[in-house]
């Protein structure tokens, strides 16, 4: 995500006496840090998970190379948790105040520049080392650059990237909240509807209905979106329950998430408390975030080494585990995987550095200027919602006067 500025907020809701409880400029740096804190945490397990846990990268069990490193990192998916519970913390702070059109040329500004550059460095790594898994055809990789694939049946060139997806339908619902305006008001009725939406799938037997309300994850994003609004606005009783009842949802899908990344076999072998744990233990460090507990925290390197997370995550999972499987049999385990952690790290700066910062800045300057375009010609009528936009008055031919 992308660095926060403080900004100013209006007053807390009226008829209590109070102004806002927790402004938006008290702590915004350590907030920043905090939850780029989060970010690493998350980023590591995820990195974890990949490289320790899973087979594909060693060829064979991998709990022959890492006895007991690999136990602990069987747990390292829930990383992808995490990330959405910051993005729903975060996309709705950075949505406050926005139009529509501002709101999608910041996702888009944001996401895109370093994704661009990870397909392509992961499909040219896939394409020269076939050995772990390779591009099976290139419309693929043309594909994968709309970050669309997952809607298309289209393989990722990266597994890793089908959270993209889920964050891209995240983006899209809370867009519906942009175009009205983000409030308070309307950010706890997304956050009901939204519930509401995720207890029904499941048994609605509606495809459109699963596909947009994503109940396995939803209940992330709904208490990041809580937390946020009691960082503004101060706890309450209504957040609490939102905040509370997505824990509990979220712990329900725990076991399935478990079945879905370690195969039903070892996901029954390995005990559910460490997951359900970590959950947990997520929901306090961003609740933590939220009533400002972390404030104190002001390590000036965790915003340089947060912004790096996006940039690894993308590029880590498919080349790096080629990177592994290649010199496998060359280089000790444990000083293997440090080093693709290091290249991988590395690479991450440079995306970041070299790609996603300057063309980022390009695209977004390019993208606000075509909002810009379409606002100048648009009737403001239309700009108002509710109203409908008037038609142009048809041209009338003028007829030259008689002389």
């Amino acid at each position: 995500m992308s660095a926060w500025r403080p900004r100013s907020r209006p007053a807390g809701p009226p008829g209590r006496g109070r102004g806002p409880s927790r402004s938006a400029e008290t702590g915004g740096g350590a907030r920043l840090a905090a939850l780029d804190g989060v970010r690493i945490i998350a980023a590591l397990a995820v990195l974890c998970y990949h490289y320790l846990a899973l087979e594909s990268a060693w060829g064979k069990p991998v709990g022959t190379v890492f006895p007991t490193a690999s136990k602990g990192a069987a747990y390292g998916w829930l990383g992808v948790e995490l990330f959405f519970l910051v993005s729903g913390f975060v996309i709705c702070m950075s949505a406050w105040g926005r139009t529509a059109g501002e709101f999608a040329v910041s996702r888009i500004s944001r996401l895109f520049p370093a994704y661009w550059a990870a397909v392509a460095f992961t499909s040219a790594v896939l394409f020269a080392w076939p050995e772990v898994r390779g591009v099976k055809a290139f419309r693929d990789v043309v594909v994968n650059l709309t970050m669309l694939q997952g809607g298309m049946a289209v393989p990722h060139i990266d597994d890793a990237y089908w959270t993209l997806f889920v964050e891209l339908k995240f983006y899209v619902l809370f867009a519906l909240v942009v175009l009205r305006g983000v409030t308070y008001r309307k950010c706890v009725l997304f956050c009901g509807v939204w519930t509401l939406a995720g207890i029904v799938a499941p048994t609605a037997e509606d495809g459109v209905l699963s596909f947009f309300a994503i109940p396995s994850f939803s209940p992330y994003f709904i208490a990041g979106i809580a937390f946020y609004l009691m960082r503004r606005f101060g706890p309450n009783a209504v957040l609490w329950t939102i905040a509370g009842l997505q824990f509990l949802l979220a712990q329900s899908f725990v076991q399935s998430r478990m079945i879905s990344n370690l195969g039903r076999t070892t996901a029954f072998q390995l005990p559910a408390w460490p997951a359900h744990a970590i959950v947990a233990c997520g929901f306090l460090l961003m609740a933590g975030i939220a009533l400002g507990t972390f404030d104190r925290i002001r390590w000036r390197w965790l915003p340089h080494a947060g912004a790096l997370t996006y940039p690894l995550y993308l590029i880590h999972m498919m080349a790096g585990l080629t990177f592994i499987h290649h010199f496998r049999r060359d280089v000790p385990p444990l000083p293997l995987v440090l080093g693709v952690t290091a290249v991988m790290a590395g690479l991450a700066w440079l995306i970041h550095r070299l790609v996603e910062r300057p063309l980022g800045r390009l695209l977004r300057a390019g993208l606000r200027r075509g909002v810009e375009d379409i606002r100048r010609n648009t009737p403001r009528a239309a700009l108002v919602p509710g109203i409908p936009a008037q038609p142009p008055a048809p041209e009338v031919e003028r007829i030259p006067a008689a002389r």
